[in-house]
């Protein structure tokens, strides 16, 4: 069974950076491709960014470019997300997710303070 644990999360200033990472477990990591997605006090989750299975390809929202990027460890079975010049509106939960299944990991809080 495939496990995603989220972790990196905590509060920071506008302009602050943050690095958020999800360690995959429990299937093949590499074969997998990757996805981050956010989700604030009532509204609808939404897409932050993905990356191909090899790394090769990313994928970002329009909300982020520029300022997030992500990225990922084969060998350690781990994705990234580098997340820069954050804002009081990137405030959310961020769940990672097998790209196009179910799987989720359990979500960490990030909270940016104006």
């Amino acid at each position: 069974q495939v496990q995603l644990v989220e972790s990196g999360g905590g509060l920071v200033q506008a302009g602050g950076s943050l690095r958020l990472s999800c360690a995959v477990s429990g299937g093949t990591f590499s074969r997998y491709s990757m996805a981050w997605f956010r989700q604030a006090p009532g509204k609808e989750r939404e897409f932050v960014a993905a990356i191909s299975w090899r790394g090769g390809a990313t994928y970002s929202g329009d909300s982020v470019l520029g300022r997030f990027t992500i990225s990922r460890d084969n060998a350690k079975n781990t994705v990234y997300l580098q997340m820069n010049s954050l804002k009081p509106e990137d405030t959310a939960v961020y769940f990672c997710n097998v790209r196009g299944t179910p799987r989720w990991g359990q979500g960490t809080q990030v909270t940016v303070s104006s």
